[in-house]
């Protein structure tokens, strides 16, 4: 394997940020974020070790849902700026070596959308079967309704329709008729226009939903996967190194169809939904096991494929790969309250109130996750250890204004009042955490980030080496070991709130050289190296064999 491809196939070894325009920065004072106001902060990006930037959706919308419900797929709310700003924007990143993918919304439109307009008008519209119709209500199987607390069903009449519309999500967003090959035209062409402005990829929203669609007639479309494998060619002719990353929340075998032939001819990346899931099962239990078990549960994929790692997303901490048994004992230790939990299956907080404000948990979590093999993706003000706003409704409030230092409104905005409320509860507000504060406090959360993030990128090996999970000899502990290009990285992380110790099997090694601390450890008689753990420890090992040359 040449160490080139490490650049050309940059998501193998990139750091994701995610972020919402909406609640980043506001720059021009009308209490909502901006694209001006984010290109300003690109540099503080850059700076943490951010590769790649994911803008969650920035088109015109009535945000009924937080803009996943567009009007059009081809322009910038006017609110979020111009495209002037756009192309700024990306000239900006592009220029401190940032990429910048975005969302691609495309199994629904909102219910104003000019398509749906158009089609709800007329039977004759040549609009109509841009949509799914019926003439009479569909039955429905039990629990496939998305949102449970504001729906209760896929189909709502219009009554200008005269006709049943399929909703897999709200109501107001009617679900697009991807077995129209005009519709697949018009999907196609507005990844085209986006890449063609700038965009390095996209995260593909809800693909099960675009893949196993409902309401159609039987063989309306014949194999569903065709469609991924249309859009990936079709990227690919306008952009050589576009990446595709999928919003998946499926068991591992699943989650490998998606990724396509031996090759890889679908999505690049797939969220690790599983692995997520068992991880907090494990946090939970003070115990590893249930992670160690997914990762080696997780199937080959192909090797320009990559999973995406994340320990926090936009949406309700999902769970529901659990066991309801499972679920419960996570709730119980990180959301016990009813206002902590969503359908029941979820959680709707952040990791560092679910671990109390607890330095060292927060930090294993994410040397953990940066560890795992794959790409690490952060959501927005993770970095600095940000909590939730409960009174924001639903999954909502996990997407509370950046905190970017301690002046009026945590310096989000200078309007009178943000569009949207900052964290208040007593501790969590931006008076104790900001990014102004913690720059300057070398043992903050921030400035340990930019250190795991500078090591992270600095080992290749997690992003594309071949994963082995270790006997660590104590429940409590994950080893794990990622090997690539004859060099191995080892690390390990303690889920325990006692001192441990373990020994890590060098396999002929001569030492191996700590990447967080000057020391370099060497085998004892059994050929292993003796770990102190404290409590909620990590370690990552670099393995040196004898003249081998390691980076510094």
């Amino acid at each position: 394997m040449s160490r080139k491809r490490t650049s050309d196939i940059w998501w193998k070894n990139a750091v994701v940020y995610c972020l919402d325009v909406e609640t980043f920065l506001d720059w021009n004072g009308d209490g909502h974020g901006d694209i001006v106001g984010l290109t300003e902060r690109i540099d503080y990006l850059a700076g943490l070790g951010v590769s790649c930037i994911w803008l969650m959706p920035f088109y015109p919308s009535p945000r009924q849902d937080d803009g996943y419900d567009i009007t059009d797929f081809y322009g910038i709310d006017e609110r979020a700026g111009s495209p002037g700003d756009f192309a700024e924007l990306i000239r900006t990143a592009n220029d401190r070596g940032v990429r910048v993918i975005a969302d691609l919304v495309v199994n629904h439109t909102s219910d104003r959308h000019p398509w749906y307009r158009a089609a709800r008008s007329s039977p004759d519209s040549p609009f109509r079967d841009f949509y799914v119709w019926s003439e009479k209500k569909p039955k429905e199987p039990k629990g496939g309704v998305v949102f449970p607390d504001k729906e209760d069903s896929n189909w709502d009449y219009d009554e200008k329709a005269g006709a049943w519309y399929l909703h897999r999500f709200y109501r107001h967003q009617p679900e697009l008729n991807i077995a129209n090959p005009e519709v697949r035209d018009e999907l196609a062409q507005i990844m085209g226009y986006w890449l063609q402005q700038g965009l390095a990829g996209f995260r593909v929203d809800a693909v099960p939903f675009l893949l196993e669609p409902i309401g159609l007639p039987d063989g309306a479309v014949s194999d569903p996967h065709e469609l991924m494998r249309d859009l990936r060619r079709y990227a690919a002719r306008h952009r050589g190194d576009v990446m595709l990353l999928g919003e998946v929340n499926l068991p591992p075998m699943d989650l490998r169809a998606l990724f396509g032939d031996e090759d890889g001819d679908e999505l690049h990346m797939c969220f690790n939904f599983p692995v997520m899931q068992a991880m907090y099962l494990a946090l939970a239990r003070g115990d590893a096991t249930p992670l160690a078990a997914a990762l080696r549960e997780l199937p080959p994929i192909p090797e320009d494929s990559q999973w995406a790692n994340f320990v926090r997303n936009h949406d309700e901490l999902t769970l529901d790969q659990l066991t309801d048994e499972e679920r419960a004992e996570v709730f119980e230790a990180f959301g016990p309250e009813e206002e902590h939990q969503l359908f029941g299956r979820g959680l709707r907080r952040r990791l560092p109130t679910m671990l109390n404000g607890d330095q060292r948990r927060i930090r294993m979590v994410y040397s953990l996750m940066f560890s795992l093999p794959g790409t690490p993706v952060l959501f927005y003000g993770e970095e600095i250890g940000m909590a939730e706003n409960l009174r924001i409704e639903g999954r909502m409030s996990v997407r509370s204004p950046m905190q970017w230092s301690s002046e009026r409104h945590g310096g989000f905005t200078t309007a009178r009042r943000p569009g949207r409320p900052l964290v208040d509860a007593p501790g969590w507000g931006p008076d104790r955490i900001n990014v102004a504060d913690q720059r300057r406090d070398d043992g903050s959360l921030l400035n340990w980030m930019e250190r795991l993030i500078r090591r992270r990128r600095e080992c290749p090996e997690l992003g594309w080496g071949a994963c082995t999970v270790l006997d660590a000899g104590e429940p409590a502990v994950l080893a794990h070991r990622c090997d690539w290009d004859g060099n191995v990285v080892v690390a390990v992380h303690s889920l325990s709130e006692s001192p441990l110790e373990v020994e890590v099997p060098l396999d002929g090694a001569e030492a191996a050289v700590d990447l967080f601390a000057h020391e370099e450890l060497r085998p004892g008689g059994k050929g292993a190296v003796a770990l102190a753990l404290e409590p909620y420890g990590h370690r990552w090992l670099r393995l040196r064999h004898e003249g081998q040359r390691l980076p510094p």
